[in-house]
């Protein structure tokens, strides 16, 4: 599928990052970036330039519902958006009170901040372009992690959301894709101390993320083994799980 104008939050690193270059690469226009970091972030502007692709990047903060519509709307009235990637997301660290709020904030609103803007966006149009939205998750996403609560909580939230919205926005053309990641390379994964199996290069990752959403798979799930092992811990019952899950490392 061709689409030509990329929206993507937390476009700063990680796979953010890797998702603007790879669709820089390979043809993107007009790329519309958003990160916390405003230097990383324009270093990452001037990456994609060097590749083609006019870029308008800007220090947008996702939980801010008023700031991200009106960034929305601006940047598809620059180039029609085809491809919305809602991929900002924090780690939570050290489960206190500020930090909770935090990540539910940024990973749950800081998502529906996105979508929703461009969802209203793409409702509007009538041409045939395509119309597309990326809900990013995670494999903690599949059963409450004992190590982080409140990430694998906020995770499971989109994920569930993600897939539903995809069957209710079918009827207005809009596909919905939901990523659900392993460990992939980032400032996050930097910081972790605890194990991190198939740990996955961000350039790597995107691939795999931009190869499925051209065959619309709605739920990429990667790497394989990973998606299946915790599949299988999900439908055990809760006191076979747990037990797992509790003799597992913390994420630190």
């Amino acid at each position: 599928m061709r689409v030509q104008n990329i929206l993507i939050t937390g476009a700063s690193s990680g796979i953010g990052e890797a998702l603007a270059i790879y669709y820089a690469k390979n043809g993107a226009k007009h790329l519309f970036l958003s990160g916390r970091n405003r230097e990383r972030l324009q270093n990452v502007a001037e990456k994609c330039r060097a590749l083609g692709a006019e870029v308008k990047a800007d220090a947008v903060d996702v939980t801010d519902k008023a700031q991200m519509k009106q960034w929305v709307e601006e940047c598809n009235q620059i180039a029609p958006f085809n491809l919305v990637f809602a991929n900002a997301g924090v780690s939570t660290g050290a489960e206190t009170c500020e930090h909770i709020y935090h990540t539910f904030n940024t990973n749950v609103f800081g998502v529906l901040n996105t979508i929703m803007p461009a969802v209203d966006v793409y409702q509007k149009r009538l041409d045939n372009s395509p119309k597309i939205v990326v809900l990013t998750a995670s494999i903690a996403g599949y059963h409450g992690l004992p190590s982080c609560p409140s990430y694998s909580a906020s995770k499971a939230c989109i994920k569930a959301y993600g897939e539903a919205l995809r069957e209710d926005l079918k009827k207005d053309g809009i596909q919905v894709n939901v990523v659900c990641p392993g460990f992939v390379r980032s400032r996050i994964t930097d910081k972790n101390t605890c194990p991190m199996p198939f740990l996955m290069e961000a350039d790597k990752a995107a691939e795999i993320i931009a190869r499925r959403i051209d065959k619309n798979v709605g739920l990429i799930a990667f790497p394989f083994v990973m998606r299946l092992g915790v599949y299988l811990l999900s439908i055990l019952p809760n006191c076979i799980s747990g037990f797992i899950y509790g003799k597992l490392p913390h994420k630190v």
